[in-house]
């Protein structure tokens, strides 16, 4: 059974499952903000600064399987006077052996019902153009607005496009 919880002190062994499942999904092809291959030191960078930044402004969410990492998703809460009823998604992995399976899904629901409870009701998010994430957020009734042509480098170093989405929830 696949457990979902959101994460206010990581163990290490919570870090290294985390490391783990952002170098599977870079190595795999995933535009996360990353080259292939991903270092063990760099993902551990990455996620010791995402560690660093949860709080109110920050929200991490892990999907695990006894004990082993399969997926997470971050939250991201506007605190601009304007803009408290907002909130952008952020970093949604899940390890390719796991993928298919419902994770992705149910971990964008956990967050979409923190949304909800913290009084967001818009919430926003990227991702690389022609994606299979574009056609999950699809599915999950995020409308997109747009793309910027040649915006990253994917993990190959070639050159594609982000997409931009949105989703005003009830």
């Amino acid at each position: 059974m696949t457990n979902i919880h959101r994460i206010a002190q990581p163990t290490p062994a919570l870090v290294d499952g985390l490391c783990q499942v952002l170098i599977d999904s870079v190595n795999g092809g995933a535009s996360v903000g990353f080259l292939a291959p991903l270092s063990h030191d760099k993902a551990l960078h990455y996620w010791q600064g995402v560690f660093a930044a949860l709080g109110p402004d920050l929200v991490l969410w892990v999907a695990e399987d006894d004990e082993q990492v399969l997926g997470a998703v971050q939250l991201s809460l506007c605190q601009k006077e304007n803009g408290q009823h907002r909130a952008e998604v952020q970093k949604l992995f899940v390890h390719r052996q796991a993928r298919g399976s419902g994770i992705a899904s149910r971990l964008m629901q956990t967050l979409e019902d923190y949304a909800k409870q913290e009084r967001r009701s818009l919430l926003v998010l990227d991702t690389d153009a022609g994606s299979n994430a574009e056609k999950l957020y699809q599915k999950l009734g995020y409308l997109r607005i747009g793309e910027i042509p040649q915006y990253a480098l994917s993990p190959d170093g070639t050159l594609h496009g982000t997409a931009y989405y949105y989703k005003i929830l009830a």
